[in-house]
């Protein structure tokens, strides 16, 4: 007779929340910034989280902007700890002085 074992499986989705409602459990609530009329010579910042593959992912969203774009600056740079935790003041007020515009994401 064979052995039956149980599985418990967790939903790792989180309730759907609007934005209008706010984040909850101590998380910010984060708007999007004004989009900029055009980003023709401006400097865009590609800043992944560190989840797997959004590094590879940045490169190629700068790569794309070199071919496309190409009188847009890129600088790609990785948020170091917890994504939603403002760890890295340094480098939103290098994004807030320097930066035009951010790509902020995360890969898989």
């Amino acid at each position: 007779m064979a052995t039956r074992k149980r599985l418990v499986v967790l939903n790792p989705e989180g309730p759907l929340v609007p934005v209008s409602e706010g984040s909850g459990a101590g998380v910010p609530r984060w708007e999007m910034a004004p989009r900029p009329d055009t980003l023709d010579g401006k400097t865009v910042y590609l800043v992944n989280q560190g989840f797997g593959g959004s590094d590879r992912f940045m490169e190629q969203l700068q790569a794309w902007f070199a071919r496309h774009m190409p009188t847009v600056r890129t600088v790609v740079k990785r948020k170091t700890g917890f994504i939603f935790r403002d760890d890295t003041r340094d480098l939103w007020k290098e994004i807030k002085e320097k930066g035009d515009a951010v790509v902020f994401g995360v890969a898989g």
